[in-house]
């Protein structure tokens, strides 16, 4: 008896976690490197590296062009919007949250006019909310044109931007990491 609550619970919990995966909450962001577990913290003062990591970060996202929609998925079997964030970054070890709500709090809110290659951009997708549950990364971006690579659950993993009139609708915020 006692067994079989302790599995409903842990179901349960399971099922609330991947629930709140397009989701997110506050972390830092950390670039491990393979010898130690030592944090670097990246500025924009370092422009070069911070080119070169925001380049290698949007070549390893379109991989996955193509690849379709999976709720939790975070490989080419299937990628939801946070896993191909996640998924991206961690590629280049940098640690980021795994939910869309963790992401949307983290790093540094920047004007839309101030975006470029490797930041990300928040969206509100449901009708008649301005609560963020989508999240894109920054592919290409020049005075009024931003390009970004997403999930979405109707054509997957896909490059799209803010001429789209949807998206620039949904758009919320956008928020730098690195």
């Amino acid at each position: 008896m006692v067994k079989a609550i302790q599995r409903k619970l842990f179901l349960v919990s399971l099922l609330i976690l991947f629930l709140g995966s397009c989701k997110s909450s506050k972390r830092a962001v950390s670039k491990s490197s393979k010898s130690t577990s030592e944090e670097i913290i990246l500025t924009r003062d370092s422009t070069l590296k911070v080119n070169e990591l925001a380049n290698k970060v949007v070549d390893y996202a379109k991989q996955f062009n193509g690849v379709k929609y999976k709720y939790g998925g975070n490989t080419k079997r299937g990628m939801d919007c946070s896993g191909l964030i996640s998924t991206s970054f961690g590629s280049e070890k940098i640690l980021l949250p795994r939910t869309t709500s963790d992401l949307s709090k983290t790093g540094q809110w920047i004007d839309l006019k101030e975006v470029e290659k490797g930041d990300l951009l928040f969206f509100a997708t449901k009708k008649n909310s301005r609560k963020v549950n989508h999240v894109a990364i920054v592919t290409e971006a020049r005075t009024g044109y931003v390009e970004f690579i997403h999930s979405t659950t109707s054509a997957g993993v896909i490059v799209s931007n803010l001429e789209e009139k949807y998206w620039y609708f949904a758009f919320v915020q956008a928020r730098r990491v690195f």
